[in-house]
């Protein structure tokens, strides 16, 4: 099974993500700080995050361009993860790099189908 890592500044949602996740049998590593991003990736090798785009110290989009100057988070699949959910949030979120953009709220079948896709 794969490793999933999720970056969200709400523990409600961090919560809900780890819980949707793991029933699909996939191990989740969490991180609420999105500072904390690339030693998590270093430390873990994650196969795929779920990435908040709305955060403080620094946000989603930030936190991906971040990743890509990673060596170890060269083959990592990011998806945002947001309640920014308008047809150009989407389009912008894709054209920073994400593979999929998953919309506020959702459903744990959203998220399975989501990891199904990606993994």
């Amino acid at each position: 099974m794969a490793k999933i890592l999720i970056v969200d500044d709400s523990p409600a949602d961090l919560r809900f993500l780890e819980d949707a996740i793991r029933q699909t049998g996939h191990s989740v590593v969490s991180v609420s700080n999105a500072l904390d991003v690339e030693s998590a990736v270093e430390r873990d090798q994650p196969d795929l995050a779920l990435l908040d785009i709305v955060m403080p110290e620094r946000n989603g989009y930030e936190t991906l361009r971040a990743l890509k100057k990673l060596p170890a988070a060269s083959a990592l699949k990011v998806v945002f993860v947001s309640s920014k959910g308008s047809d150009t949030d989407v389009k912008w979120g894709l054209r920073q790099g994400a593979v999929d953009y998953l919309i506020k709220p959702y459903t744990p079948d959203q998220v399975a189908t989501l990891l199904t896709r990606h993994l």
